[in-house]
């Protein structure tokens, strides 16, 4: 029944008609619970409240697949706003973005100029930019278009993800170039083709690839809600000695929330994925699908 329910949030991730009829009408779907707000200073003030507790943050404007071109320097001109926000309120946070939400899918010229004006700010202002990894079909891409860019900046990083085939040999080469790299285990809906279909082999190659980024030089960020490996990770980080500068676990916003407090507590670096804007259908479906209870939560809310 689990797997039924996954199946069907990725693929109404996809559903535009859904799209639509959730922006107009979805607010009492529950997205608030993992979405900060859709303005930029609903979501300075979620990574105020953050830093108050001894956690940093990624900020994260909503949007993927865009297939305009003004709709994607549209886009550009959002990044560029949160990143002056960050500057202006001194929070710590970096910022997270897709490149299709940038014009990938339109020109690979239109994503790199937009990429190059955010990265030339968060240069400028000491803030570090995360391309966001999407489904398999733009993975290569993706990692060209990194490879380039991290040749010319420095405070860019990307993400891997743990359920790709093709994701460790990824990481050794990125490894090799000092790169840092975000570990997910991936939340698209991906064929047997390209990706392990079975939880238990997407858990062991995520601790295989976290290991082995963890002795590289790059900052390893481990992405994960998973007790069991942030639970192996940590034995794994105090046996080889890896220093705080060297790593950060990672959680999204509003998803265990009592789990990131005690890891906080315990002293560990932790900074928490927050998303904001009114594109956020697509990443709510994803959040469900990941875990179908959350469901319970959103039944709960639409019919108070």
């Amino acid at each position: 029944m689990e797997e039924l329910l996954r199946a069907f949030f990725q693929a109404l991730a996809k559903n535009q008609s859904a799209n639509r009829w959730a922006q107009r009408y979805g607010h009492k779907l529950g997205a608030q619970r993992f979405v900060a707000g859709e303005q930029i200073t609903d979501a300075i003030r979620v990574v105020r409240e953050l830093n108050m507790r001894h956690m940093t943050a990624t900020l994260d404007h909503l949007g993927e697949f865009v297939a305009d071109e003004k709709e994607a320097r549209k886009a550009a001109d959002d990044c560029l706003q949160a990143l002056e926000a960050i500057h202006q309120h001194q929070v710590k946070s970096t910022l997270s973005l897709k490149m299709t939400q940038l014009g990938l899918d339109i020109s690979r010229e239109l994503c790199m100029e937009n990429m190059r004006k955010i990265l030339d700010k968060a240069l400028l202002y000491g803030i570090v930019v995360n391309i966001d990894m999407e489904d398999s079909a733009r993975c290569q891409v993706t990692l060209d278009i990194f490879e380039e860019l991290l040749s010319e900046y420095p405070n860019v990083m990307t993400v891997l993800q743990a359920y790709l085939y093709r994701s460790m040999d990824d990481l050794l080469r990125l490894a090799s170039k000092g790169a840092s790299l975000r570990i997910v285990k991936g939340a698209y809906k991906e064929p047997e083709s390209v990706a392990y279909p079975e939880k238990a082999d997407v858990d062991a190659n995520y601790i295989k690839m976290v290991e082995a980024h963890l002795l590289s030089p790059g900052l390893t960020a481990i992405a994960t809600h998973d007790e069991a490996i942030i639970e192996h990770c940590k034995s794994f980080i105090e046996r080889h000695q890896i220093s705080k500068d060297k790593y950060e676990f990672q959680m999204l916003y509003g998803i265990r929330v009592n789990l990131q407090q005690q890891l906080s507590d315990e002293g560990h670096p932790l900074r928490i994925y927050v998303p904001y804007g009114d594109d956020w259908y697509g990443y709510f479906m994803r959040r469900l699908a990941e875990r179908p209870a959350n469901v319970g939560f959103v039944l709960k809310g639409m019919f108070r």
